[in-house]
């Protein structure tokens, strides 16, 4: 069975945000005066094909943990699956 994830992957609370504080600077311009706090990151979307999701969910996690995020610096969130195909 194949399962459908998303990771999100941001710099962790307190850490500075290059380049969400250059978004932030270049939003006023463009007219947009109204937004604050900035924060910019990875978004990931991966298919496992597992038994179960239990065990789809299991590899997400390693792979988030080891290979997708940089667990010193970033946090990470993985999104609902979604069954797909057969």
């Amino acid at each position: 069975m194949k399962h459908r994830f998303e990771i999100l992957v941001q710099l962790k609370p307190g850490l500075l945000d290059p380049q969400g504080k250059a978004v932030l600077g270049a939003l006023p311009a463009m007219g947009w005066t109204n937004v604050s706090d900035v924060r910019v990151g990875k978004h990931v979307a991966l298919t496992v094909d597992a038994e179960s999701e239990e065990a789809a969910r299991a590899q997400v996690e390693e792979m988030a943990t080891r290979l997708l995020s940089n667990p010193v610096i970033e946090s990470y969130r993985i999104l609902a699956a979604k069954q797909v195909g057969g």
